[in-house]
């Protein structure tokens, strides 16, 4: 009568060990998963946001293509993260930072570069305040540099942070 018992015993670990097993995997297939497609949402979000700078920058330098004079071609954004740390930095975020600051300039594309005025370029996005879901960021801009291209240098700060619960 001990055989009969013992093999039930080593029945129920087998299905134990095989019931931990599928569930280990599947918590690590998942888990690997979850972060691929994280990765792929960012790049999906930044390549979206390019494809439609691109097409707004197309459409006017269409319009400004038989003008003589320069005329404003590119808008280019440089963020400085400096006071965060790498953790803290989002790149979501960092995303739609920029997409907000071409969005207040992309008007300006294809127009005279001697029409439009720095001092009041700056000021659109001096001191601004941008709110996401998770924080709100004070921009500051330290340079810019007006050519046939805008390049803006934005110094980019945290004013609140909001936890989702």
């Amino acid at each position: 009568m001990g055989k009969v018992g013992t093999g039930y015993k080593f029945f129920i670990c087998f299905l134990t060990g095989m019931l931990w097993g599928v569930i280990i995997g599947a918590v690590g297939i998942s888990a690997i998963i979850s972060y691929r497609m994280d990765g792929f949402y960012e790049e999906i979000a930044y390549l979206e946001n390019t494809i439609t700078d691109k097409d707004k920058k197309l459409e006017k330098l269409e319009n400004s293509i038989n003008q003589s004079s320069i005329v404003l071609k590119d808008i280019i954004i440089d963020l400085d993260f400096s006071s965060f740390s790498m953790e803290q930095i989002d790149k979501i975020d960092s995303i739609s930072i920029e997409k907000a600051i071409k969005e207040k300039f992309t008007s300006l594309l294809g127009k005279e570069v001697k029409n439009l005025d720095a001092d009041i370029l700056m000021q659109v996005i001096d001191k601004r305040i941008l709110k996401f879901d998770a924080a709100e960021y004070q921009l500051t801009v330290s340079k810019l540099i007006l050519s046939d291209v805008l390049k803006l240098w934005v110094k980019v700060s945290v004013t609140e942070v909001h936890y989702p619960y």
